[in-house]
């Protein structure tokens, strides 16, 4: 991990306590409303330490400026990708430049380093995301694709860091460098021409959330998607993080090659994460089966996606690490199809 030659200095006047209830209110009285929806996502991430040894592990500090609080930070382990631990800093506009981050976050990586060395943490890597400033998104619409053309094109041309993000230039003087882009694309409806199914053999076909066959389907993808922050999704995990009541998870359509009664799998699956359909496009995952080669997974993958938007627009969330899904996307972007509605930046201290 790399850490700055100089250590964390505190201004005068400026302490360090933990994170207390009320802080929440008290700091967004001084920090306004968020930029975008990122930026009201991370906020989230501020929470009380934990003191319990069945929670997961957390640290959270405040900073005040003669006893008013003006800045405030995090880190915390999640079981599920054990390789970093999120981070997240913020201070009020009027404070920066000051030095109170760079205190927060040397204080917090003292707590990740003690707890590595009690064995409570298994690393002391960071992560931390952003909101590019400009996702560059298209706003024709111009006429209808394929479903062949969509897969038809490489992916797009690599996006440069939005290095005037005052994130970036922070995380960058912290050690942290690029490791991942993650963004959330809207499809509009009828943009894609469905394939037919008559006579190719395909089936589709609902399945309940608590189907076991659909579980493991989805927990094989997220493990197989997510070699840049190694993942221990197990099936239990991906039944209660991504398929059970309490994600909102309402229903799930799969693609298969052949019937299932003919030996057919899944080779390309969706679950939908609105309960009823509107205007708005509705929140689905679409994933495939990590073992079709690439190819054949791309055409699954972007045959179930016209189906899905025959009649009704849907948004994803798609990793640059998902090589399947986007050269898809890209294209269906390029071309005015489908627009980011949020464009984010991952980046990490073991980035190389």
């Amino acid at each position: 991990m790399t850490v700055p030659d100089d250590g964390p200095r505190l201004p005068a006047g400026v302490t360090l306590r933990p994170w207390a209830e009320g802080d929440d209110l008290r700091l967004l009285e001084l920090w306004g409303d968020p930029t975008d929806a990122q930026h009201h996502q991370d906020r989230a991430m501020l929470r009380p330490s934990s003191t319990r040894p069945d929670e997961p592990w957390a640290r959270c500090l405040v900073a005040e400026d003669e006893g008013i609080p003006v800045a405030a930070a995090v880190v915390y382990a999640s079981s599920v990708h054990p390789q970093r631990l999120w981070f997240y800093a913020e201070t009020t506009r009027e404070q920066r430049g000051r030095g109170i981050a760079t205190a927060l976050t040397g204080a917090l990586r003292a707590e990740a380093a003690a707890a590595l060395s009690a064995g409570t943490v298994v690393t002391t890597e960071l992560k931390a995301r952003f909101a590019a400033v400009d996702s560059g998104v298209p706003e024709t619409t111009p006429s209808e694709a394929t479903a062949s053309e969509a897969t038809a094109s490489e992916a797009g041309a690599a996006v440069p860091e939005p290095a005037e993000h005052p994130a970036a230039a922070f995380l960058a003087d912290q050690g942290f460098a690029p490791l991942q882009r993650s963004r959330r694309i809207a499809v509009g409806p009828g943009v894609i021409t469905a394939p037919e199914l008559d006579g190719t053999g395909l089936a589709v076909e609902e399945l309940a959330t608590g189907s076991v066959e659909l579980t493991q389907a989805v927990a094989a993808f997220y493990e197989a998607t997510h070699g840049w922050d190694p993942a221990e999704m197990t099936v239990g995990r991906a039944q209660q993080l991504l398929l059970g009541p309490s994600t909102g998870a309402s229903g799930a359509v799969v693609l298969r090659p052949r019937p299932k009664d003919q030996g057919g799998n899944i080779d390309a699956f969706a679950i939908s994460y609105t309960p009823e359909r509107s205007e708005d496009p509705t929140d689905v995952l679409l994933g495939w089966n990590p073992e079709l080669a690439p190819a054949d997974a791309q055409a699954a993958a972007a045959s179930l996606l016209a189906l899905l938007t025959a009649q009704y627009p849907v948004q994803l969330e798609v990793d640059d690490a998902m090589e399947v899904l986007t050269p898809v996307l890209d294209r269906l972007v390029a071309s005015g199809h489908a627009r980011v509605l949020l464009d984010t930046r991952i980046w990490a201290t073991d980035a190389s």
